[in-house]
């Protein structure tokens, strides 16, 4: 596991191994509420691999869940993404900037990630 700082604020973990079981550990710790859906997730993903005979489901499970923790382990972080989805959702003004920065901090996730 690897730590990087949030500005002044430490994250709530270190960021984990890119596996299942880590991923789900670390989701656990700082999510519990997502277990479940991780959980799911893996399930549909080994399933779909089985069948397409192609790691990609995979690859794409590690990938996603490995993001979310990026982001959530910083707390300030996960809530200005939040904040972002909601004036994207909200409709009511110009979505460009939020988007914009949305894929500011997946960029920064996916790079912390190892990704």
């Amino acid at each position: 596991m690897s730590a990087q700082t949030d500005g002044p604020y430490e994250p709530l973990i270190s960021m984990p191994e890119l596996t299942p079981d880590a991923l789900r550990a670390a989701v656990a710790r700082i999510a519990p509420s997502r277990v479940p859906a991780l959980t799911q997730h893996l399930f549909e993903a080994t399933t779909n691999a089985q069948q397409t005979q192609s790691l990609a489901p995979l690859r794409a499970f590690v990938h996603s869940w490995a993001v979310f923790v990026a982001i959530e382990r910083h707390p300030e972080r996960a809530a200005r993404l939040k904040e972002l989805e909601r004036i994207v959702d909200g409709g009511q003004q110009d979505p460009t900037p939020a988007v914009e920065e949305i894929r500011a901090i997946r960029a920064a996730a996916e790079a912390e990630a190892g990704l």
